[in-house]
């Protein structure tokens, strides 16, 4: 019985637990923007479906895992690294999914979504090395991971997602895509921080909480990646609506 009572109690949210406040608003409103972006699919055009429906994936699985990292949290007070490497894993690759949807319809290749893709898990899997399996050398393995970084910001800025996305006719989609170049850039620029906050990591003397910056950028991230899909697919919508009523009437 005592020891019953000592789980409970170590599973409950205690005051001044900051990280522990973060796993608790991180799960909920990526649980509500999961809601909000499948309720949302059937007010946009059809083409725009699939790219809410990743949307509202991205947010689910990560409300799930922080579920469970909120657990581990609460009643170890340790960093519940394989979860959030595994929730990684399933998600980014689906954000990087969600450039290649927006140029899909105007001639983005799959080679593109591949290459995204590659990058996303080269990034992630140097990366977990560098932070669970071989912490003696984080500094080289993160070098290393920033390489698959660099590759996804490069098809965001200068390669075939930028080049597609210039030359569509529909100027939502290119300004989505600089939109999310720019959650690529700087919001994901919070997770480097986190990864050197660690203890053998270039800012690991600092004092930094690894799980806070991480908890911070994931909300931030996947529901600003969501949102900024969206609105375009609301504008997108609108614009052509409005263009087939003038067509309409014209005839």
């Amino acid at each position: 019985m005592y020891n019953q009572i000592s789980s409970i109690l170590l599973e409950i949210l205690q005051p001044g637990d900051v990280i522990g406040f973060t796993f608790f608003t991180g799960y909920m409103s990526m649980f509500a923007a999961s809601v909000f972006f499948f309720f949302e699919r059937s007010e946009v055009d059809g083409k725009w479906r699939t790219s809410l429906l990743i949307s509202g994936l991205i947010t689910m699985i990560a409300a799930v895992h922080y579920f469970y990292m909120r657990g581990v949290w609460l009643e170890t007070k340790t960093s519940p690294t394989e979860f959030r490497y595994i929730d990684w894993t399933l998600t980014v690759p689906l954000m990087c999914v969600e450039f290649y949807l927006l140029i899909k319809p105007y001639g983005g290749k799959t080679s593109t979504l591949w290459r995204l893709v590659g990058y996303s898990v080269f990034m992630l899997v140097t990366g977990y090395i560098g932070e669970s399996i071989d912490p003696a050398r984080t500094v080289i393995w993160g070098a290393i991971s920033t390489l698959g970084y660099l590759g996804i910001v490069y098809e965001a800025t200068m390669g075939s997602v930028k080049q597609v996305a210039d030359q569509s006719p529909n100027p939502e989609v290119a300004k989505a895509v600089r939109l999310l170049r720019n959650f690529v850039l700087i919001g994901w620029g919070i997770y480097p921080i986190g990864y050197m906050a660690m203890p053998g990591g270039l800012l690991g003397g600092m004092g930094l909480n690894l799980d806070l910056i991480y908890n911070i950028g994931d909300a931030v991230n996947k529901i600003g990646f969501g949102l900024v899909v969206y609105g375009a697919a609301v504008a997108s919508t609108k614009n052509e609506s409005a263009a087939s009523r003038r067509a309409t009437v014209a005839v």
